[in-house]
């Protein structure tokens, strides 16, 4: 089941009610480089992998 387009507004909007708009620009950007952490974590475990394999 995927959400249509009216949850995703009304998830939008709540969280809009909740955070304030101010705040929402901040919890992506922390949101973007905790990923961009967590891919650079994952690519160093790889290379790890591959060391200890050879």
């Amino acid at each position: 089941m995927r959400p249509g387009p009216i949850q995703i507004l009304i998830c939008v909007i709540v969280i809009a009610l909740l955070f304030g708009a101010k705040k929402i620009p901040e919890i992506a950007r922390s949101i973007g480089k905790a990923k961009g952490e967590f891919k650079k974590g994952l690519a160093e475990g790889e290379k790890d992998d591959v060391a200890t394999d050879k």
